[in-house]
């Protein structure tokens, strides 16, 4: 009887000891992971990296992972030679398969959110034009133009409704620019408030899925297979 107490509470603590020494290679393997996270000519600020799933010891000795949340802050990206800054993504990656020497790291599948801010969103517009919430799922874009027949400038703003074109940019469009009988006023409106921006650099294999248009800013629903993470 003796001899079984004996027994358990080696087990028990070698229990502890495996939970412990589980959990402190998780520690190393996220604070690794995080600086090794690659959006492709991407600029990135923090990134944040949390492995789940235990043991995390049996997954690393298979090379494959269950599931890792990834959470990126100021993400700025460049494409037909705008920028556009990401102020959060978030991933969830599952089946993250590592190469050889940990050096690389491909997710079979990925679902995430990211989100643009408004004040991000204006700078990525021409130059004089704001953008802000304009309520039920639409931006409110205001802007100046020159009028060549009044002699003057005119400021204007519409409501505008955002969608995305071809997984990778975000187009601005207004759903109506009142002409007021000027000839022409219309369509330099629309010159200076309709305007589209392609997000790059995100890794290969991630793509924009769906909008939605919130008071605090885009989120955008990203999805992606065989997304890689470093490399």
């Amino acid at each position: 009887m003796r001899a079984l107490r004996i027994l358990l509470i080696m087990a028990v603590v070698l229990g502890g000891i495996f939970v412990a020494l589980d959990r402190a290679a998780v520690y190393f393997a996220e604070s690794e992971a995080a600086d090794r996270v690659s959006f492709g000519g991407a600029e990135t600020g923090s990134t944040e990296v949390d492995i789940k799933g235990f043991p995390f010891l049996t997954q690393i000795a298979g090379s494959e992972l269950d599931q890792v949340d990834v959470k990126v802050s100021g993400v700025r990206t460049s494409a037909g030679g705008r920028s556009i800054w990401i102020s959060e993504i978030e991933a969830q990656l599952h089946q993250v398969k590592l190469g050889a020497g940990y050096t690389s790291a491909t997710a079979s599948r990925a679902t995430g959110t990211a989100v643009v801010s408004y004040a991000d969103l204006t700078k990525a517009a021409d130059d004089g034009v704001t953008v802000a919430y304009g309520g039920k799922g639409k931006v409110k874009v205001s802007g100046s133009v020159e009028i060549p027949l009044l002699g003057r400038s005119v400021s204007r703003s519409v409501l505008s409704t955002v969608t995305l074109v071809d997984g990778d940019t975000v187009k601005v469009r207004a759903d109506e620019v009142p002409g007021e009988g000027i000839p022409g006023l219309e369509e330099l409106v629309r010159e200076k408030t309709d305007f589209q921006r392609e997000i790059g650099g995100l890794p290969a294999g991630l793509k924009l899925d769906r909008i939605e248009v919130a008071e605090d800013g885009l989120k955008i629903s990203v999805t992606g297979s065989d997304v890689e993470l470093a490399g």
